[in-house]
C-alpha cells in the first residue's frame, strides 16, 4: 500500500511541475509573430519536385492516357521464355520542365527482365507535356503501372 502511495505522490509532483506558465505565448507575441512571417520573401526553388496531385495542370503523355498505353503495348517486348507473363510493373518518374523523363525506377516488377525493359521503353517515349503551377513549368514525380497482361508479341 505504501508503494501505491508513493507512487501516487511522485505522479502529481511530476504533473505540478511539467507544466510551466513562462513559456505560453500571449496574444501580443503571436502578432507579433504573424507581421514577421508577412514580411519575409518566400523564396521558390526553381529545382523543387511537385507531386502530380495537387498540380493545377497534370502533365499528360501526347495523346492522352490512352496513348501512352498504345506506346507500351507496340514497344513493351515481353520475355521469350514467358510470353503469356501477366501483371503490373509499378514505375515513378520524374517529367522535368521540357517534358522529358529522369530519374526512372522501378518499384515492383514481374521479374524475368521485365524492370530493365520497362526502364527501356519509359527512356524511349516521346517528351511529355510538362505540369505547371502558378504559371509556371514544373518538375513533377509521376507513378504511371504498366499493364502485361494486355501485350501481345
Amino acid at each position: 500500500m505504501k508503494k501505491f502511495l508513493i507512487l501516487i505522490l511522485i505522479c502529481c509532483v511530476q504533473n505540478v511541475f511539467s507544466q510551466n506558465k513562462g513559456n505560453q505565448k500571449t496574444k501580443d507575441d503571436l502578432k507579433g509573430n504573424l507581421d514577421n512571417y508577412q514580411k519575409e520573401e518566400v523564396i521558390a526553388d526553381e529545382n523543387q519536385l511537385y507531386n502530380a496531385a495537387g498540380l493545377e495542370v497534370v502533365p499528360s503523355f501526347p495523346g492522352g492516357y490512352e496513348a501512352f498505353q498504345k506506346f507500351l503495348t507496340t514497344n513493351f517486348i515481353l520475355p521469350q521464355d514467358k510470353p503469356n507473363l501477366k501483371g503490373k510493373i509499378y514505375t515513378t518518374f520524374i517529367i522535368e520542365k521540357d517534358g522529358s523523363l529522369s530519374n526512372i525506377n522501378v518499384l515492383r516488377d514481374l521479374g524475368f527482365g521485365t524492370k530493365e525493359e520497362a526502364i527501356r521503353v519509359l527512356k524511349s517515349s516521346s517528351n511529355w507535356n510538362p505540369g505547371k503551377q502558378n504559371g509556371k513549368l514544373v518538375r513533377v514525380l509521376f507513378s504511371a503501372p504498366i499493364l502485361v497482361n494486355n501485350f501481345v508479341n
